[in-house]
């Protein structure tokens, strides 16, 4: 855009990288740039092109985290170190819903951003799209499959609500860009902290399986009413009684009822059982991946 947020981050005293993916800000960014003693550094991509699964060079405005990360001078960190980098911008609302699915599948897989560690983002998401993340157990309507991985994964914070009448919303047309939601807010634009938690890959959990447990919540939220017992069954899972016990889980409990930690637990508790055909996951999991990216 025309650099507003950019502008308002250097005034606070930030060293930004700033990425612009329409090539008709770039003139004015760049004199920005050369204005300022090496404060600012202007580069064409895309924040959401980054790491694409295409092959071959890439055509900016995609854009490779390897060589981003290269160009700011910063080094990859351990997964508990400290944040490495602060990442600030704004989620396009064309296909919002799959740019959050695609950033938890990179957190969770510790791939493209974070492989340099915990990278922090602050965020401009829709009210409808925070809702979602933040929603409680049980409210089936909007307790889904990235609610529990999102919690699971990152601390969220919000940090501030803008009415959408603050943005130019409108299109040529003179409808509004922002579409109204059937059954939950949508009058605002969230500033969103996303910090991934430190305690993230403790238990069963790594990078190496998080694709497989991702496809496990999604799965779970097929047919989220449904019970956790027929759930098992259907996962050739023999001793679900005894498993469920074992967690304190109800037998009768709904997969909409269960808090993210639960996910977790029963996702570990599986990981150790002989009994669980993982392979009949595999198939789903590459695809799924695909999608996202």
């Amino acid at each position: 855009g025309p650099g507003i947020l950019t502008q308002s981050l250097l005034d606070a005293g930030f060293r930004v990288v700033a990425l612009e993916s329409n090539s008709n800000f770039l003139t004015d960014l760049q004199s920005l740039e050369n204005s300022l003693d090496g404060q600012l550094k202007v580069i064409y991509g895309d924040f959401f092109r980054m790491d694409p699964m295409a092959k071959g060079a890439l055509k900016p405005p995609a854009v490779s985290s390897d060589k981003l990360f290269e160009t700011m001078g910063v080094a990859a960190v351990p997964w508990r170190a400290d944040v490495p980098l602060k990442v600030f911008g704004i989620v396009p609302q064309q296909l919002e819903r799959n740019r959050l699915w695609r950033l938890l599948f990179a957190m969770y897989e510790c791939s493209s951003i974070y492989r340099y560690g915990r990278v922090e983002l602050n965020l401009f998401i829709s009210e409808k799209e925070y809702t979602v993340l933040t929603a409680k157990p049980g409210k089936s309507k909007i307790y889904q499959a990235l609610t529990v991985l999102a919690q699971l994964g990152y601390e969220i914070e919000l940090l501030h609500k803008e009415p959408w009448s603050s943005f130019a919303t409108n299109l040529k047309n003179g409808g509004l860009a922002i579409p109204k939601a059937g059954r939950l807010p949508n009058d605002h634009f969230c500033l969103v902290r996303l910090t991934p938690q430190q305690n993230l890959f403790t238990g069963g959990l790594k990078p190496s399986n998080a694709s497989t447990f991702i496809f496990m919540v999604k799965q779970s939220f097929a047919k989220p009413k449904s019970k956790l017992t027929d759930r098992l069954n259907s996962w050739s899972l023999d001793n679900s009684d005894t498993l469920l016990k074992a967690l304190e889980i109800p037998k009768n409990a709904a997969m909409c009822n269960l808090y993210p930690e639960d996910y977790k637990r029963l996702f570990e508790a599986l990981q150790n059982s002989d009994l669980f055909a993982e392979t009949f996951f595999h198939d789903e999991v590459l695809a799924s991946t695909r999608t996202m990216n």
